[in-house]
């Protein structure tokens, strides 16, 4: 079992979801220590470990004096995508979205890419696209070919060329999608999913957007089933 993250990772996290849910707006003060080791039931030493946490990300910042105390930040566009990454880690991380639906919403989001892809592809993007393929073929161990992986679908991402559909798709990918490998990497064929990633990339250079839907569609199929054995080879342990 995965050692229990410290409580000011927790704290952090928590404030941090709601930085980017909006509860918490550019320029608003965070309430007193005092008042977050209330409501946390923690100790002042946690809470300021949370906020230290919160400013190493950008997400705040600190003042002295009378007036001062802990501001959320103007965010930046990378800001705020990696506060939206750390959300959406947050909710997988606590089982409060299952499997499924998490695969469903992360690749019909993807398959919303293609006709941008095709329509915005660049030659950087082929060469990104095969940077990432190249590596997965590599004999790398398994969080390398994660990390490749990512980087792969990241780079369909950016193809697209548009902020908000990027935006969305940050925590989708950079969260779900390494969840998504560690619960099936067992059962994974790397020789498939790499056949599937070269049938994305021929179909980009080809310009043919439904292509890749399909082939998106055929990956989320193929990850559901192998966390599905995966599951039912734990259950019958």
């Amino acid at each position: 079992m995965p050692a229990r993250a410290p409580l000011s990772t927790a704290i952090s996290d928590r404030l941090a979801a709601r930085i980017a849910a909006g509860d918490l707006m550019a320029g608003d003060r965070l309430p007193s220590e005092t008042d977050l080791a209330e409501q946390f039931d923690c100790s002042r030493a946690t809470v300021r470990e949370a906020l230290k946490r919160l400013a190493a990300r950008n997400l705040i910042r600190t003042a002295r004096g009378a007036s001062g105390g802990a501001f959320v930040n103007d965010l930046t566009y990378a800001a705020a995508l990696d506060a939206h990454v750390a959300t959406s880690t947050l909710l997988l991380s606590m089982n409060a979205i299952d499997f499924e639906t998490a695969a469903e919403a992360r690749f019909a989001l993807e398959r919303a890419c293609a006709d941008l892809a095709v329509a915005n592809q660049a030659p950087d993007d082929f060469a990104a696209l095969g940077r990432a393929i190249d590596r997965l073929a590599e004999p790398i161990d398994d969080e390398a070919f994660c990390a490749a992986d990512v980087a792969f679908h990241r780079a369909l991402v950016d193809t697209a060329r548009n902020p908000v559909l990027s935006y969305q798709l940050a925590g989708a990918v950079e969260a779900m999608q390494p969840l998504m490998n560690m619960l099936t990497y067992a059962e994974r064929d790397r020789a498939t999913i790499l056949a599937h990633y070269r049938r994305i990339a021929n179909a980009l250079r080809a310009q043919d957007a439904g292509e890749i839907r399909q082939t998106l569609q055929d990956l989320e199929r193929l990850m559901i089933a192998l966390f599905q054995t995966a599951r039912d080879r734990r259950r019958s342990r």
